[in-house]
């Protein structure tokens, strides 16, 4: 299959703080990937990376067969984003958001979407409510809206799960195994190691800004193993398996 996201000796250092160490990763079209790394790994930056929204210091990336440092822009328009800890405006109600969202990327029937949205996680009671009047499970649950609405080949989404509960969080895992099984691409950034061994196809480990190890899932557990163990004692040992 063709690769949708690419990435050549990617680096991008802040000041003192080297966020990604020349990271060189592909990914391919179909896949359910997890971007695994302990807080402050570079997983977020790599997104923002990806997404065009923060330049690389050095090495390129492309997404969908762009450059995303030269055709943000044009990435963003074609794929869904979920940010870390990004919030809607909260002095639009959820409904008005996603007619917002709508209008921003020209999607004729928004209303129709946004209504089956509200049905699928559970929040129409709240359509109509200021986003700053929403619990922070139900900002997340309009986040995750927003970002597949338009329906992307491709998703980048940063921690999908955070802030909801339980059924929900599996609500959002059968709809990202779901969406996959569509030829659609899913690129997930966690530290949730147990979700990413129970839904991913493929992952990567960053610590420390570098690139330990990329696989599939499937060749972890095929002898028993389990990806919490194979990820603790490779960042335990700095990357040396």
């Amino acid at each position: 299959m063709a690769a949708v996201i690419e990435t050549h000796g990617l680096s991008k250092v802040y000041g003192d703080v080297t966020a990604l160490d020349s990271v060189s990763l592909s990914v391919e079209e179909g896949a359910l990937f997890g971007l695994l790394g302990p807080n402050g790994s570079g997983k977020t930056t790599m997104i923002k990376v990806l997404t065009g929204q923060v330049r690389p210091t050095g090495g390129y990336a492309t997404v969908l067969g762009l450059d995303a440092e030269k055709e943000g822009i044009r990435v963003r328009e074609r794929v869904g984003i979920i940010p870390e800890q990004e919030s809607p405006p909260s002095f639009l109600t959820a409904m008005e958001y996603l007619e917002f969202v709508g209008a921003v990327r020209k999607i004729p029937d928004i209303a129709e979407r946004a209504e089956k949205w509200f049905d699928i996680l559970e929040f129409r009671d709240k359509k109509d409510v200021l986003c700053k009047d929403l619990s922070r499970g139900t900002r997340q649950k309009l986040m995750f809206a927003q970002a597949f609405i338009h329906e992307p080949v491709l998703a980048l989404i940063d921690e999908p799960l955070i802030n909801l509960d339980p059924l929900m969080q599996d609500v959002v895992k059968e709809f990202l195994i779901d969406y996959v099984r569509k030829k659609n691409t899913i690129f997930l950034s966690t530290h949730i190691l147990e979700v990413a061994e129970e839904i991913c196809s493929g992952f990567a480990i960053l610590h420390r800004g570098k690139l330990l190890h990329a696989g599939s899932v499937a060749d972890v557990t095929a002898g028993g193993g389990h990806l919490p163990g194979f990820f603790l004692s490779l960042v335990r040992k700095g990357g040396h398996a």
